[in-house]
């Protein structure tokens, strides 16, 4: 097969990796990735590279993961989910909505494959992952031993899992479990969901309702190369928080359980003026200031530069300085976000 990473990425950047490898199985994923161990290469595995920026050409082995599978089960009080790490997110959602299985409705058309939702810890409109995540079983690169965790075992937090820390490059996710209450209480407290008549919805409006926002709002990478957000909403303390409202009376501000305040990234940027914003093919998308796209055969530097552009600008102006929710990937595998662009 040809070697651009282009079609394997939702940027649609055009970049290229010495292999690439469709695996099927865990056993695929580490064969191929001892291979490229033994040959002093370095291995990158990915789902549907939804939340990736190639820097440069890959100097070694793309691992796709397409492991599938969903089964089924259910006590008592839930329903209980093992899905294969390669299945499609979105096919999911809408999969247990068919078959009348509501809980994952808020995280409707977010891209990119399961396996890949609790490294992230996916969120969208109120519900994240570690809200339903029973369990993710992964296997060891070195010694082929699959494990286990649980939901505290992975450690999540906001857009982040022990699978970015301990356990990035050792392991490889292959499955996620998912346990969804019976008991359905409907989570409309974001956005438009807030119109709904909390009484009376259904899951299904729920979902509808957030691919209507989503599709508004978001550009289609399969039209316009991008990776969702870009930048991580800043989480800051009480005071910073108090010092902002002050100056800017109107600034979204969401408390945290911790006592910390998260706030919105895209109305920081929009506030700078940045909606359209380009360098070279990259733009700030002209309807959500949160995402970059690739507008017109975008090189990764130029995403680079345009990234550093916003960072200072939102930094300047209030002070509170951004971090990109997108992986940087170089040639010989991730590197620092924050360092690439500052």
């Amino acid at each position: 097969m040809s070697n651009t990473l282009k079609p394997f990425h939702t940027f649609g950047i055009d970049v290229s990796a010495q292999h690439i490898v469709i695996a099927d199985s865990a056993a695929d994923i580490v064969s191929a990735w001892q291979s490229a161990q033994s040959a002093q290469q370095p291995a990158l595995i990915v789902g549907e590279g939804s939340n990736l920026l190639f820097l440069d050409d890959f100097s070694g082995t793309v691992i796709l993961n397409r492991i599938e599978g969903i089964r089924i089960e259910e006590d008592s009080n839930n329903w209980l989910l093992h899905v294969g790490a390669g299945e499609n997110w979105h096919h999911l959602v809408e999969f247990t909505l068919q078959q009348g299985i509501p809980g994952l409705e808020n995280l409707a058309l977010i891209p990119g494959c399961v396996g890949s939702s609790p490294i992230q810890n996916i969120g969208a409109y109120g519900r994240e992952i570690k809200d339903v995540c029973a369990y993710v079983d992964c296997i060891n690169l070195q010694t082929s031993e699959v494990f286990r965790l649980n939901a505290e075992q992975c450690q999540f937090a906001y857009r982040d899992s022990i699978f970015k820390h301990e356990y990035k490059d050792r392991v490889a996710i292959v499955a996620v479990g998912f346990q969804l209450p019976k008991q359905w209480v409907p989570l409309i407290t974001y956005g438009d969901l807030t119109q709904l008549a909390k009484d009376s919805v259904t899951p299904q409006q729920i979902f509808d309702a957030v691919c209507h926002m989503r599709r508004t709002k978001l550009p289609d990478p399969a039209i316009q190369g991008n990776a969702g957000s870009f930048f991580k909403n800043p989480v800051v303390d009480t005071l910073t928080t108090e010092t902002l409202i002050q100056h800017y009376p109107t600034i979204p501000h969401y408390p945290q359980l911790d006592g910390s305040v998260k706030l919105a990234a895209g109305w920081l940027i929009d506030q700078c003026g940045l909606k359209g914003s380009r360098v070279g093919g990259a733009a700030v998308h002209q309807k959500q200031a949160l995402v970059l796209v690739n507008d017109d055969n975008a090189t990764s530097e130029d995403v680079v530069r345009l990234a550093h552009k916003v960072r200072q600008l939102v930094g300047e102006k209030f002070n509170v300085w951004l971090e990109p929710e997108v992986r940087f990937i170089g040639r010989q595998g991730e590197v620092s976000a924050v360092e690439t662009i500052a």
